[in-house]
């Protein structure tokens, strides 16, 4: 294996995980951020500065062998140009993220592709919202920002009749889906086009901020949607020609239909709990990608439930943790933290995950874990 220096744009706390990954095969990982971002303690070289400064981006360049990212939102202009100069290569590629990073672009190479997916319309401006609407014949829609949201923010979920909050910015008009579940497939596809599929993981989302609040691993659905949505997952990646890892999240409708909603091309939320329950965690298996070794197995160890620490409504600032102690005096209870120094409402500030041989036992355990992010 040749030992390549890993470039990450971003230093958040998919970054931070993916350098601890890289640890055991004493793989070193410079990254891209501002000060004071979680992975800077880890990092074995720290590039102070924005993920749009073009310099910043060439300078990352210059000190690793190869580039990647855990965000997708930075200057992928830049990086198209870096790569298309044969000097550096970056997986995923930025065409790829091109595409993925605008919700209309998205969603455009979902249906030249005849890949399942809701209804949608393009819109400019707030006042076109209702009309596209009921262009969709829809009442209730749910709108995303073209660019630039993440965790719950920059989608809205609307009733035509009372659209209480808009953005001034160019939005998908997406027709509501009622659905069974929301799930995900986390795929991993090399360089030869060789692909694996974890297993489906469904996820529970906070209603108010649309955020992940828990998964449940695997999901509670039925052999034959769990082998079809592993095989739409894969289908989609293979569309894309993707090398990496990939979070293809989906919809199961009332008549258990599959719907793609977006991916992710990098390691997701939708994945966390694989560094526990599974024998390759995601992020490893991002290393064996960008480091051309063998993919390894995404068999379950245990079923999993991986709950999200969010910040606390009401507090703001230095994060304080309650309820750790408590929760690790229980078997099969894996608690990260992703070593943020501010806390607000609703931020992500770590994870834990619950293993257990029966998903319904982990269920249980996850709902007696009572972690509070607060502040000093």
């Amino acid at each position: 294996m040749k030992r390549k220096k890993i470039g990450i744009i971003g230093g958040g706390q998919l970054a931070l995980m993916l350098i601890e990954a890289a640890i055991p095969l004493n793989i070193p990982c410079n990254i891209l951020d501002a000060e004071g971002c979680s992975a800077s303690p880890f990092a074995s070289k720290h590039i102070k500065g924005s993920l749009y400064d073009k310099t910043a981006i060439q300078a990352l360049a210059e000190c690793s062998d190869i580039l990647t990212f855990e965000t997708e939102h930075f200057d992928v202009e830049a990086v198209i140009e870096l790569t298309h100069t044969g000097k550096i290569e970056c997986i995923p590629s930025p065409e790829t993220l091109y595409i993925i990073q605008n919700k209309h672009r998205q969603k455009q190479f979902f249906q030249k592709h005849v890949l399942p997916t809701a209804p949608f319309v393009s819109v400019d401006k707030p006042h076109e919202w209702v009309d596209a609407a009921q262009i969709l014949g829809t009442d209730k829609f749910v709108a995303k920002l073209h660019e630039g949201g993440y965790d719950g923010k920059g989608v809205l979920i609307c009733d035509k009749d009372n659209v209480k909050e808009t953005f001034n910015a160019p939005c998908i008009i997406e027709k509501y889906i009622p659905r069974k579940h929301e799930i995900s497939v986390v795929v991993a596809r090399n360089r030869r086009g060789e692909s694996v599929t974890y297993p489906v993981v469904e996820m529970v989302f906070d209603e108010q901020a649309n955020i992940l609040k828990y998964l449940i691993c695997p999901a509670r659905v039925n052999d034959s949607i769990s082998k079809r949505a592993q095989l739409l997952a894969s289908k989609v990646i293979d569309c894309f020609n993707g090398i990496g890892i990939f979070a293809v999240e989906m919809f199961v409708t009332e008549h258990d239909a599959l719907l793609v909603n977006e991916i992710a091309p990098r390691p997701h939320n939708s994945g966390h709990h694989t560094i526990e329950s599974c024998y390759t965690s995601q992020y490893e298996q991002l290393l064996r990608v960008i480091l051309d070794l063998p993919l390894g197995s995404v068999d379950l160890i245990q079923p999993a439930v991986m709950i999200n620490l969010l910040g606390e409504r009401g507090y703001e600032g230095t994060p304080y943790y309650e309820g750790i102690e408590e929760a690790l005096q229980m078997q099969g209870v894996y608690v990260h933290l992703y070593n943020k120094s501010q806390t607000r409402y609703m931020r992500k500030m770590g994870h834990v995950t619950v293993l257990d041989k029966s998903t319904e036992v982990a269920l249980q355990k996850a709902a007696d874990i009572s972690i509070k992010v607060l502040s000093k």
